[in-house]
């Protein structure tokens, strides 16, 4: 039986596309959602804030699955204009409902081009509308999944309905406020090497570092996880505002970089005397030093000149 689950309760070519994927008219980014593929499988995970000011924060859920058990799995995720992204997901599950679309999707490329042609018909609806009033059409969705025969996948839709897909190379996708949340991606993903568990907590970590940087992202936060060839969805989760668990892993992280910083090499500033008194004012030395050797006596010694010749 074919079935749609929409997630319940509670951002080089790649970058510089997701930059513009949920922004306000004005220009500033709120959303984030990232998808990361590894050779275990996916994780998927999205913030839920849709509008952030001085006295209005809304909430809606930007994470998708549509579910065929045994044949296929996509998990969808969203950012942009809340009505435009709205109506897409209505099309695309209308139609799996029916058998259509994503349900008949050959390949998670087929998949990635029925939603592409989703983006266009709803730009086609909405885009003049929208533009009069200087409101761009702004849509920007990452499809994670998997159909039976090949192996799971990770693609970017862009408001203009083409794909872009994720590789071996560079795992991840992001839309939305990417900038605060790429930076550990970078340092930690690594297709081959990244078990799914660590995925999660790489996820959830970016969502931490983005929601400290910009008040435009803000939980709950849902977080997926997808194994190979499973073909249904067992492991979700949504993390409220005052979970403990998010509450706890956003402390560690903090601790653990404290505690990385005074693992690494000490900088000393030390005065350097000059050779002759009127050398003034006396330059000073920048040194890094491992931590626990011991400060040599005295200052450093002058440079010796260089023979007269």
């Amino acid at each position: 039986m074919v079935s749609v689950n929409h997630i319940r309760g509670a951002s080089g070519t790649i970058l510089r596309n997701a930059q513009e994927a949920g922004r306000l008219t004005d220009g500033r980014a709120m959303t984030y959602c990232v998808g990361i593929w590894t050779r275990d499988g996916l994780v998927m995970a999205s913030d839920s804030r849709t509008n952030a000011g001085h006295d209005q924060v809304n909430i809606a859920r930007k994470m998708h699955t549509f579910v065929q058990p045994g044949e296929r799995v996509f998990i969808l995720l969203s950012s942009g204009s809340l009505s435009c992204t709205q109506s897409i997901i209505t099309l695309l599950k209308r139609d799996f409902d029916q058998g259509k679309g994503l349900a008949q999707a050959p390949s998670l490329y087929d998949a990635a081009r029925v939603i592409g042609e989703q983006v266009r018909r709803v730009s086609d609806m909405d885009r003049d509308a929208l533009e009069r009033d200087d409101f761009k059409f702004n849509v920007n969705l990452v499809l994670g999944g998997q159909v039976r025969g090949e192996s799971p996948g990770l693609f970017i839709v862009y408001p203009q309905g083409n794909p872009l897909q994720a590789s071996e190379d560079s795992p991840y996708l992001q839309i939305g406020e990417t900038k605060y949340g790429r930076p550990i991606l970078d340092r930690g993903i690594r297709f081959h090497r990244t078990t799914l568990e660590e995925a999660a907590k790489y996820a959830l970590l970016s969502l931490d570092s983005t929601m400290r940087s910009n008040v435009t992202v803000g939980p709950p936060i849902d977080l997926l996880a997808y194994g190979v060839d499973e073909f249904e969805i067992t492991r979700l989760r949504r993390f409220a505002a005052s979970d403990p668990d998010l509450i706890k892993i956003g402390m560690r992280w903090e601790q653990a970089l404290r505690q990385a910083v005074g693992r690494l090499p000490q900088i000393r500033f030390r005065a350097r005397r000059p050779a002759e008194p009127s050398q003034l004012p006396a330059a000073e030395t920048i040194e890094l030093v491992e931590p626990g050797v011991s400060e040599p006596a005295g200052e450093l010694q002058p440079q010796a000149k260089p023979p007269s010749s």
